[in-house]
């Protein structure tokens, strides 16, 4: 596909998927064989003119240090690129290839982007209209597999349905750098703190029934609880797809709560993919999830790389601005009786060790927001199956995710 390039006549091909706060995403309904089962993540910029670009160049000398290690990396031409080359050298090496897409990059036309924005404005949440638009000085895109339909899918009838979940932090941070008056930091998951600003800020009608350290706990009960709070309030952390089209959640963030009726249609939607009675299908479905979930392990290295942050912010604020040869913020505001043995170990470390802290809670960032999307298909009787099976004990049904 390096020779491709996707012009204005092609824009009518691409429909809204949905969007996050960095990219939009579109899914394809054309017939090139090339996109067929792909969809496309656009950058979008910010309406206050901020871009998100420094410059021409995709990484200050700050970020060529810190990465270093990775010559494809520091000598990125611009930060789309940059971002593939992240996933592919860092990210996925850490969470498993066959946990994560690298997708790949294609060319596109400036009029193709303007054509594109201007057919997914009427799709898109108007707050997020309000807030950003596609970034049409862009000269390329990055197509990933549409993970919200199962791989090599090719008999029509047979319905594949996706669960996204967005799982957030799942730790309590224990580091000593911690100040005293945000010892909460210690006690409260930071997911629920993030709820309260929401709250706050009128974002969210209420609070999330949702736990993390629920998700990450290693326990069938454990999550089992949580998708049963995600479905009760999906806000932008849970959505389902059925053959590829949404079937519950949002498609730009902001499902607060799953009323009766909504509960009765996701209901009435599972019929073909659960052999259960009426009203109890979706049950049998966070069932299904839950399982799956668990006899993956999947989460087990995601939590693994989100623990890469050992200082939090607190600390790692302090090799930051060391590193940076910048006078340190935090240091200035702290009066120094508390300036305390714990931040100047910071800066009487190796410039080594600085590096590996703050790349370190940079890597374990991506990983405290990446989105989690699993596949199903009822297994077909004396059809083998070609993915990973799990058996739903409630309904006596075999599926492959």
């Amino acid at each position: 596909m390096e020779d491709v390039i996707l012009e204005q006549k092609d824009a009518g091909d691409w429909i809204y998927r949905g969007e996050g706060a960095v990219n939009l995403i579109l899914a394809y309904t054309g017939s090139s064989p090339a996109f067929i089962g792909k969809v496309m993540r656009i950058q979008k910029s910010q309406r206050n003119g901020n871009t998100g670009l420094k410059g021409n160049r995709a990484l200050s000398t700050h970020e060529r240090l810190l990465w270093r290690e990775n010559e494809e990396l520091t000598a990125s031409p611009n930060r789309e690129i940059l971002e593939q080359l992240y996933v592919k050298h860092v990210m996925s090496p850490l969470l498993g290839p066959k946990h994560v897409d690298v997708g790949i990059r294609v060319h596109v036309t400036k009029e193709f982007l303007k054509s594109v924005e201007k057919n997914v404005t009427f799709y898109r949440p108007a707050w997020r209209v309000d807030s950003s638009q596609v970034d049409v000085n862009r000269d390329s895109v990055l197509i990933l597999s549409d993970h919200s339909i199962f791989p090599n899918r090719n008999l029509k009838d047979e319905p594949c349905i996706t669960v996204e979940i967005k799982p957030k932090c799942g730790f309590l941070p224990i580091s000593r750098f911690i100040a005293e008056e945000n010892a909460v930091k210690k006690t409260v998951v930071r997911f629920r703190m993030h709820q309260a600003l929401k709250l706050l800020n009128q974002e969210i009608s209420e609070y999330s029934k949702y736990n993390p350290l629920d998700f990450f706990s290693g326990s069938r009960e454990g999550i089992q609880k949580a998708i049963e709070a995600l479905y009760a309030t999906p806000q932008n952390n849970f959505r389902v797809f059925l053959n590829g089209s949404i079937v519950f959640g949002s498609l730009g963030g902001g499902a607060d709560s799953t009323t009766a009726l909504v509960g009765e249609a996701f209901e009435d939607t599972l019929k073909n993919v659960i052999r259960a009675d009426n009203g109890q299908r979706t049950a049998s479905f966070i069932q299904l999830v839950a399982e799956t979930i668990y006899a993956s392990g999947a989460l087990d290295q995601l939590l693994e790389v989100q623990k890469l942050d050992t200082h939090d912010i607190e600390g790692a604020i302090h090799a930051y601005y060391n590193i940076t040869s910048q006078p340190c913020m935090v240091c200035r505001e702290l009066s120094k009786g508390k300036l305390s043995c714990r931040y100047t170990s910071l800066q009487s470390i190796p410039l080594d060790e600085r590096l590996k802290i703050v790349k370190e809670y940079l890597i374990a960032a991506t990983a405290k927001d990446c989105s989690l999307m699993i596949s199903f298909r009822p297994q077909e009787d004396g059809r083998l199956p070609s993915h990973n099976t799990v058996y739903l004990g409630s309904t006596d049904q075999v599926f492959e995710y």
